[in-house]
């Protein structure tokens, strides 16, 4: 099975501490090892909201700003990349088409950001279609897909499952509430939505979360076309 994981950089890098990545790592390898094709997509997390709120008190415009979040990610992914050794690409992946070339030469391509206006949320997604993943993962700081934003709502239910149209609504919905945040932004929802990809949004903490999502079996929101 082909699988692309998403790791939110609050999940991987809350803080730059290696045993974490390299327990990330270490469960990722154990997933390719079980026989499955896997590219990786990685988020900015703390340190990028530092650096871009930081620039923006200095006067940068949005596009420099989405830019500066982009090498955080690729720092984000080179640390990854590392760990995770050999099976790898040798570098950080830059750009969504390079990704499919890296899975047909047996690597796994590792991505941070890679354009501006495009969060890593979308770039996942984007990869997914375009190498026909079976499987899009989203390991993120959150159980799932709720009603609500659960930090904003402690009463909001969790989503079991959801058609992607239904995804759609549902992200919709919680980011017109201002300062909530979806586990998943709408251009990655609608990119699931056009592709008829089957994902599944979990909680990331645990990096096994993300192998047992693999193998079939996780508590978080799965996002199956109709």
């Amino acid at each position: 099975m082909r699988v692309v994981v998403s790791v939110g950089g609050s999940v991987l890098v809350p803080t730059l501490d290696s045993p974490r990545i390299e327990s990330y790592a270490e469960t990722l390898r154990e997933v390719v090892a079980s026989g499955h094709e896997l590219g990786v997509v990685v988020g900015g997390g703390p340190v990028a909201r530092e650096y871009i709120g930081t620039a923006r008190e200095l006067g940068a415009d949005e596009v420099s700003l989405d830019r500066l979040g982009i090498e955080v990610t690729r720092l984000n992914a080179r640390l990854l990349g590392e760990a995770l050794g050999d099976v790898a690409a040798a570098a950080p992946i830059e750009a969504v088409e390079d990704a499919r070339a890296a899975f047909r030469r047996g690597e796994v391509p590792v991505l941070g950001g890679t354009a501006p206006g495009h969060t890593t949320d979308a770039v996942a997604a984007g990869v997914a279609e375009h190498a026909d993943a079976d499987l899009l993962v989203y390991a993120t700081s959150v159980e799932g897909v709720f009603e609500a934003d659960p930090s904003e709502d402690e009463a909001a239910r969790k989503f079991d499952r959801l058609s992607p149209a239904e995804l759609v609504e549902v992200v919709n919905q919680v980011e017109l509430v201002a300062g909530s945040n979806a586990p998943v932004d709408l251009l990655a929802a609608k990119l699931i939505q056009r592709s008829g990809l089957r994902a599944a949004v979990l909680d990331g903490s645990d990096p096994q979360h993300v192998a047992d999502a693999v193998a079939g079996d996780h508590d978080g929101t799965d996002v199956v076309p109709e």
